[in-house]
């Protein structure tokens, strides 16, 4: 795999001899590199579309990073994180855990604990956007439905027979039937069971009966 393939590590430390020996420590086994001294440049970088994570110190110039890390999440930036400081404590890092951080290692931390950390983070962020990608591509297929066709499937999904959808809906079965064939064909579910785990990943609201 290239380094590119592999995803991008940024790193957020207001220290250059930290940051250097961060991308030095992962220049060696392979992994691309961006550093920024504050949160700050690293939202204002325009960053690849790719697997990736982000190393944080905690003591930041400004912003710390725990609020750095709030400010992601309020922005829609969700990327997995990797917490550093020499002034870790117990409470601190309960909280960063809490909030969805990957690790978080007090200095000196032994490099092997960096790298994994890294792996574990761009493995999370690899799985997420790969669930992310599927969830556009049905929603796509989901858009491609009529307004009708749509309304057959949540009756589909929420259990009801043929019959009951075509008096619900006041047409005939048989209507009914082409528009079920319809959102199979259009939704490329292959059963029953594979449209109603759609409708999940859809988030799709309960139809009224």
């Amino acid at each position: 795999m290239t380094a590119a393939a592999a995803g991008t590590v940024f790193i957020v430390d207001d220290d250059t001899s930290v940051r250097a020996s961060i991308q030095g420590l992962l220049k060696s086994v392979g992994l691309r590199s961006e550093a920024f001294g504050t949160g700050q440049e690293f939202l204002r970088s325009k960053r690849p579309d790719m697997p990736s994570c982000l190393v944080l110190d905690v003591r930041l110039p400004g912003v710390n990073g725990l609020d750095f890390q709030r400010q992601l999440a309020d922005a829609g930036v969700h990327i997995p994180i990797i917490f550093i400081t020499g002034h870790g404590d117990i409470p601190m890092t309960v909280k960063a855990i809490k909030s969805g951080a990957v690790e978080f290692l007090t200095k000196p931390f032994r490099d092997q604990d960096l790298l994994d950390a890294i792996h574990q983070a761009l493995d999370r962020d690899r799985v997420s956007r790969q669930k992310q990608s599927a969830v556009a591509e049905l929603r796509k297929a989901y858009e491609s439905l009529t307004a009708r066709e749509r309304e057959v499937m949540g009756f589909v999904v929420s259990g009801m027979l043929n019959k009951q959808i075509a008096s619900e809906l006041g047409t005939s079965e048989i209507t009914v039937k082409i528009h079920r064939g319809h959102v199979m064909r259009k939704m490329k579910a292959e059963s029953f069971a594979e449209l109603v785990r759609m409708a999940t990943k859809l988030e799709l609201p309960p139809s009224k009966k």
